[in-house]
């Protein structure tokens, strides 16, 4: 069973543009979708899909349409009581894939409001296969909260994710090792926030994103999946790192497209694949997302794993 836990959930609302957006001008929609999301929340999505048994903790409210719509979509959903309504964000989509994201802040919590969700994740975390702590977090949350709830899944067993950004990153990368997570999910730009790299090179070059990646594996983190937009994605473990290049992609949205690598690389573990085959599953699904428009998440029908190629980068620092 995979747990998820989504502290900021969202209505994710696409729009589709049918020429390419420019400021101060009136644009034709030629869509719009609007789904319940978050980071969490997707993982969640992509479980079902694949058939493999998901609990997605959110603040909401058990009537709300967001906790409606999960159910009715088959994912387990377990609410916890909300600070407020659950916050919309807007991504703008292009023809060419270039996204435009315009993320609310959501509803200002309280410390009851963090320790309930903690609580409902912790009674559950013995027997998850893997807890995934996943997004950004609400305003009046502690930036520690992720670091202190990874401390407190280790009593009670599990293996835990952590995909998040800004200052709740940074937050778990100072509280390393205590705090270390058996999978961390950056991308160029947050591996860049802590070592003070240039993002644009870390995601154009797999080895300098490994070494990058590395520093956080010598500081107790189990595994690091660094996703590179189109350029793949590299796996580091202390046994080694590994490049994955992905299948010929026509990018229609990009948002999901991480969520849906972190549920590819679990999704490998769960069935007891080796490090490349995993990072190999993981790539394959971040890459059909970006395929699909909006957030959709694509369904185990959709990869191209076998188009996938992944090499080993030894001598990475």
């Amino acid at each position: 069973m995979i747990l998820t836990l989504t502290p900021n959930p969202s209505i994710d609302r696409t729009v589709a543009l049918d020429g390419e957006l420019t400021r101060g001008q009136v644009h034709r929609v030629a869509s719009v979708t609007s789904q319940a999301g978050g980071k969490g929340v997707n993982i969640s999505r992509a479980a079902v899909s694949a058939d493999i048994p998901s609990i997605a903790v959110v603040p909401a409210a058990k009537d709300d349409p967001f906790v409606l719509e999960l159910l009715g979509a088959g994912i387990d959903c377990r609410p916890v009581p909300p600070a407020g309504d659950v916050r919309v964000n807007l991504t703008i989509t292009e023809p060419d894939g270039t996204t435009t994201k315009l993320n609310s802040p959501g509803a200002p919590v309280l410390p009851l409001h963090c320790e309930l969700m903690a609580q409902a994740v912790l009674v559950r975390g013995g027997t998850a296969d893997w807890t995934v702590l996943a997004g950004s977090l609400p305003a009046g949350a502690p930036a520690d909260f992720y670091a202190d709830l990874v401390r407190r899944l280790r009593k009670v067993g599990g293996r835990v994710a952590v995909d998040t950004s800004e200052a709740p990153l940074l937050a778990l990368v100072d509280a390393l090792p205590d705090a270390a997570p058996d999978l961390m999910k950056p991308n160029g730009d947050e591996l860049a926030s802590f070592t003070g790299g240039d993002p644009d090179q870390l995601e154009a070059d797999p080895r300098a994103a490994a070494a990058a990646a590395r520093r956080l594996v010598e500081r107790g983190v189990g595994a690091v999946l660094a996703t590179l937009g189109g350029h793949g994605a590299v796996l580091v473990t202390p046994e080694g790192a590994w490049h994955a290049a992905p299948p010929p992609t026509t990018v229609v949205s990009t948002v999901g497209a991480g969520d849906s690598s972190l549920f590819g690389y679990v999704l490998g573990d769960v069935r007891g694949l080796s490090a490349p085959e995993r990072l190999a599953l993981a790539v394959a699904y971040g890459s059909a997302a970006a395929g699909l428009p909006g957030t959709t998440i694509p369904l185990p029908s959709q990869l191209r794993t076998e188009l996938v190629a992944v090499t080993a980068l030894g001598g990475t620092p």
